[in-house]
């Protein structure tokens, strides 16, 4: 194909800039008039070219239109190859295949794919704001906090600092490394 070699690229490159603007000029064929040429693929060895094209057609029409297009351009496949040979200056010319292009078709199937999923976004975003939560808000467990309460401690328990002294604490540390 033509991304792998740099002449066949060229060479496409060449081919489609002579049929799209030699079309109108020395074909004269109103079944051309809204055909565009989209890419040419060159084989390696230069034997086949692959022309790609598209037509804007009306609404309920592209079928027929199509078909028509299709036709007309089998009918001028030897006037378009010898152009292709007189302007490109090659040994060999490479024979025309014409294949109509999908992609601009499939592009508007998927924009509007798209569009449909945007509506849905939108929609769901609208319940959401409405909605509520079905359990806790935060439902991530936390550290309870303790609450002293005088239930917990029966009167007699409760100490204060005074309590205490320093003499109740022996340091016991030193008398047991002597054993």
């Amino acid at each position: 194909m033509a991304g792998t070699n740099p002449r066949a690229a060229r060479i496409a490159a060449l081919i489609q800039r002579v049929i799209a603007s030699n079309m109108e000029s020395h074909l004269h064929d109103k079944r051309l008039a809204s055909v565009t040429i989209t890419e040419v693929r060159v084989t390696n060895d230069l034997q086949i070219a692959k022309v790609y094209w598209t037509q804007l057609g009306h609404e309920g029409k592209e079928q027929g239109e199509r078909q028509r297009a299709a036709q007309a351009l089998q009918q001028a496949h030897g006037r378009l190859r010898s152009l292709v040979g007189a302007k490109a200056g090659l040994r060999l010319t490479p024979q025309l295949k014409f294949i109509y292009d999908e992609v601009p078709s499939e592009a508007h199937e998927i924009e509007d794919i798209l569009v449909a999923a945007r509506h849905r976004d939108e929609e769901l975003a609208k319940l959401r704001e409405n909605a509520k939560y079905a359990g806790d808000v935060d439902p991530y467990k936390k550290p309870r906090e303790v609450e002293e309460s005088d239930d917990d401690f029966d009167g007699d328990d409760d100490f204060e600092e005074d309590d205490f002294e320093e003499d109740d604490f022996e340091d016991t540390s030193e008398s047991s490394g002597n054993n």
